[in-house]
């Protein structure tokens, strides 16, 4: 499971990331409210922890506009504020849970451990579209007329990625920041590794999309006119 951790407290963020990390999770940390929300519209966290009082912008605004994408990942927010109108404010504003620090680390992963055993919420916006591929991401099925094929998670994750900036190049070192997390130490090789895997989904599917080298620079996922 990957967790993604929005909080300005970069002591707190280094001990739950410590700890969940010792539990076998995978921790994404992000300190700044306008950064967070850009990788929340990357949609690569199975649970979200974020704080109310962050640098850019505030957890609310972060909220409401998670939501309004239609961008249905478990949300607990974890803050000092902790007045019945401010748990309310949380609540509505679209979290799944509300937490109040000081808090224990074990009441904190059992409410996570809570919101994972609900069962999602699907929607039409969970699905994305290139040319004549179709993706819905939360159960990984990757479709072309009447071809389906179950994508890995990862070979999942660096799809929707792409998806989402169909016609645009994307950096090699942004591509492993976002599909594998900005403090991953992972070999540049593994994403060519992956790269091949999606063309030849792509090839099996009869797929009128491509996955273009852009040679010194990385990949742009494009439509093929020829």
């Amino acid at each position: 499971m990957r967790i993604l951790i929005i909080e300005d407290d970069v002591r707190l963020c280094d001990s739950l990331r410590y700890q969940m990390e010792q539990e076998g999770y995978t921790v994404d940390v992000c300190h700044d409210g306008a950064d967070g929300l850009d990788l929340i519209r990357q949609r690569s966290a199975d649970v979200i922890l974020l704080d109310r009082m962050l640098p850019s912008m505030d957890g609310i605004t972060i909220l409401q506009r998670t939501r309004a994408l239609e961008i249905t990942t478990p949300i607990l927010m974890v803050t000092a504020l902790g007045e019945l109108s401010d748990r309310v404010l949380g609540l509505d504003g679209g979290a799944d849970d509300y937490i109040v620090k000081p808090f224990e680390y074990e009441e904190l992963m059992a409410r996570i451990r809570c919101i994972i055993r609900r069962p999602p919420t699907l929607s039409a916006a969970e699905r994305l579209t290139c040319g004549n591929l179709s993706y819905h991401f939360t159960t990984r099925r990757l479709s072309c007329g009447s071809e389906t094929f179950l994508l890995s998670k990862r070979e999942g994750t660096l799809l929707e990625f792409f998806l989402r900036n169909c016609g645009q190049t994307l950096p090699r070192n942004l591509i492993l920041s976002r599909v594998w997390g900005p403090d991953a130490e992972v070999e540049d090789g593994n994403l060519d590794n992956y790269i091949h895997f999606l063309r030849r989904r792509l090839d099996s599917v009869d797929s009128a999309v491509r996955l273009r080298t852009i040679r010194g620079v990385g990949y742009c996922l494009e439509e093929n006119h020829v």
